[in-house]
């Protein structure tokens, strides 16, 4: 590949912002070793003062980058971000984003999460002629709202848990009581990293773990709880990677097991029959395809004792943190970091 001057865009106003600095940390540090000039800044907060963008912004990028360090083990105060941005503008779009973006030949999605996921940048990316990875704008506001996706994936035959969806104008602890039996699982409509998301045993836990849910969403989904190995599947351009095992040492995938080092073992390729490995990266590529993901995608997954399978959900831009799994992925089939990274710029160009 040829040397390009690149943007990694991370940050922003997502619950899963300080994940996303550290995948911005890592691919940038692989891109650069691959010979690119590439500059992180933060979506939200950008750099400098709106209009003064240095003409040398590539020549200066590692200088002027936007510097992260480590995942804590707790979501962000959004507000202390909101309050720390020096013009207060109510934009999403910090002083100087779209026009460093402009001069990039291709923006590297690091976000996670709400603006980032839910297709909005993308959508103003696609107004600006601003080419990034990933997937576009309609595919991405398809996957992140929780419900929608469900019953695209149901569609194409993509075997999902029982569950409801609770809108914004309905009366929760209702419809749960009314359609829902314990145990169950409630988790925020859109978002991801499992922030926000309670296992509901007894009756008495549901209070809290609607209060939970809506700190980050308006409206969310229940799920019947599955006792089951957890799982994960990435697609590029159609295929899919080695499947991955997940099992957290002490309670579910969550925010803390899923970043903290030493927290979770993964297994890859994953220890399961073979005709399993192929009818969980079948149902990836069938949920991939249904939702329009054409770049990469990764689906997370559960088998139960019985060996059936069901699928989550699907990310659209898939973690690359130290621990996340399409690294991971990847180096099961011999494919180094930094050239992952270059493939899914040269997938992503192919689409825009």
């Amino acid at each position: 590949m040829k040397q390009m001057d690149i943007v990694v865009l991370a940050g922003g106003l997502s619950p899963e912002r300080d994940v996303s600095f550290v995948t911005g940390r890592e691919v940038s540090k692989a891109l650069r070793g691959k010979g690119h000039r590439v500059l992180m800044t933060d979506l939200f907060l950008g750099f400098g003062k709106e209009g003064e963008l240095p003409d040398d912004v590539f020549e200066r990028s590692e200088e002027l980058s936007y510097k992260a360090d480590f995942i804590p083990e707790t979501a962000p105060d959004l507000d202390a971000v909101r309050a720390s941005r020096e013009d207060q503008s109510p934009s999403l779009f910090g002083p100087n984003v779209i026009a460093v973006c402009r001069k990039a030949d291709i923006v590297f999605m690091a976000l996670h999460g709400a603006s980032g996921e839910d297709g909005r940048i993308q959508a103003a990316f696609d107004l600006y002629g601003i080419r990034y990875t990933g997937s576009g704008y309609l595919s991405s506001a398809i996957s992140m709202d929780k419900g929608v996706a469900k019953s695209f994936m149901t569609h194409a035959g993509v075997p999902v848990p029982e569950g409801i969806v609770i809108r914004w104008y309905e009366d929760a602890k209702e419809r749960i009581h009314k359609e829902m039996q314990l145990p169950y699982v409630i988790k925020p409509l859109s978002g991801g990293s499992s922030i926000g998301v309670s296992i509901v045993r007894e009756e008495s836990e549901l209070e809290p773990a609607l209060a939970e849910a809506k700190k980050w969403d308006r409206e969310f989904i229940v799920e019947r709880y599955i006792k089951a190995r957890e799982f994960a599947v990435c697609v590029i351009r159609g295929e899919a990677l080695p499947v991955i095992e997940i099992a957290p040492k002490t309670g579910f995938y969550d925010y803390k097991n899923k970043y903290k080092a030493g927290s979770t073992v993964e297994t890859c390729p994953a220890d399961i029959p073979e005709e399993k490995t192929k009818e969980m990266q079948r149902y990836a590529c069938l949920t991939a395809g249904a939702l329009g993901l054409h770049t990469y995608s990764r689906m997370d997954f559960l088998m139960d004792d019985e060996g059936r399978i069901y699928c989550l959900e699907a990310n659209t831009l898939p973690g690359m943190t130290p621990t996340s799994l399409i690294p991971q992925e990847a180096a099961a089939e011999g494919v180094s970091f930094p050239d992952l990274c270059e493939k899914l710029i040269e997938v992503s160009l192919e689409e825009k």
